[in-house]
């Protein structure tokens, strides 16, 4: 976790486009956990700026197993006059005094989390830690929830071009993560929960994303990308580079995020990510050719393939359908793939190619 700031141009981004839903969090109070996570950061860097720029009145108690290491890492974050920070895990934290208007439960907001700890131990940290929020949100009468789910539970084996909300294929019983099936039970705690309280809980069914603060070195592919193309390493593709995905930049996923909280359907699911599609290969060399062009519409840099197609094997595709978040919320992807490559490039300090940034 880096002390960097975003860029001034994102966080103008992010006010400017969820605007009136930040309008509509004036003088609120917000509980959020996972805040020191890739989505936590992101949410409460643009959530201060919009705080100032707005005139919002927006204060923020955030949940935190380390204060002092958050403290140390994100300053500019921690030291601000609309943050509290509270000590504590989220399956176990003491409920903070005050009354407050809404949650963003992020908690294990990235699969990052699965590589650090065995099933049982990421199931209980996803379903008691909903559990006690969801406690916490009935004491203390509150009535919007933003639960951060993922894409993750329509499985890992999906193949139709782009999943619905609707989508109801079951995964494999066998085969299935810990982590998709701890969000689905996540996501039913919820709703259960606003047909017997006052909530209003908003599930956001997060895809992939790419962005400052998303790390380049664990098993997110276009980290992966962005790493070896910034280094000047030839990108290597393990698999034979037919799965189909797709990637949100980072300062739309705020606006997003925060439009659900203000805006969306209680008891209600969006899927949350972009619907513009590209296959591994095709996506590894948009990154070479955006990163390391050589003049000529190419590339200098080289992208191996090791696995071989089967022309014969359905296509593992992980695109969501935002038909529901753009009609019903008119929200959409504003930044294209490759200026968001470029974003995310200059802000580790990769030089530009293009006047675009």
């Amino acid at each position: 976790m880096t002390g960097k700031t975003l860029s001034a141009a994102d966080l103008a981004h992010t006010a400017s486009c969820a605007g009136e839903s930040f309008r509509a969090l004036s003088n609120s109070h917000l509980f959020l956990t996972g805040g020191t996570g890739f989505f936590g950061r992101w949410l409460l860097e643009s959530l201060l700026h919009a705080n100032r720029e707005l005139g919002l009145k927006v204060r923020v108690t955030v949940l935190t197993r380390s204060p002092e290491r958050f403290q140390l890492a994100a300053p500019h974050i921690a030291g601000d006059h609309a943050i509290n920070l509270q000590a504590g895990d989220v399956r176990s934290f003491q409920f903070p005094a005050g009354q407050y208007t809404h949650i963003v439960h992020a908690a294990a907001d990235s699969v990052i989390a699965a590589d650090k700890a065995s099933g049982s131990e990421l199931v209980e940290s996803i379903v008691e830690g909903t559990r006690r929020v969801l406690q916490f949100a009935q004491m203390n009468g509150v009535q919007r929830l933003l639960y951060v789910s993922s894409g993750a539970v329509y499985g890992r084996a999906v193949t139709v071009p782009f999943i619905p909300e609707t989508y109801t294929t079951c995964p494999d019983p066998v085969h299935v993560h810990p982590y998709d099936e701890a969000k689905r039970m996540a996501e039913q705690m919820c709703l259960e929960s606003g047909q017997n309280t006052l909530l209003q809980p908003v599930i956001a069914r997060c895809f992939a994303f790419v962005g400052p603060h998303l790390p380049l070195d664990q098993h997110f592919a276009i980290g992966n990308f962005l790493r070896d193309a910034m280094e000047g390493s030839s990108i290597e593709i393990h698999g034979d580079g037919t799965p189909r995905r797709s990637w949100l930049y980072m300062a739309d996923l705020a606006v997003w995020l925060w439009t659900l909280l203000a805006k969306g359907h209680g008891g209600r699911a969006y899927n949350v990510g972009s619907d513009d599609a590209y296959s591994i290969a095709i996506a590894a060399r948009l990154v070479a050719q955006t990163l390391r062009p050589d003049g000529n519409g190419g590339t200098t840099l080289p992208v191996h393939i090791h696995g071989i197609a089967d022309a014969n094997a359905p296509v593992n595709s992980y695109v969501p359908s935002i038909e529901r978040a753009r009609q019903e919320l008119r929200l959409t992807v504003r930044v294209p793939l490759a200026e968001a490559l470029l974003r995310t490039a200059a802000w580790h300090g990769f030089p530009a190619h293009t006047g675009r940034l």
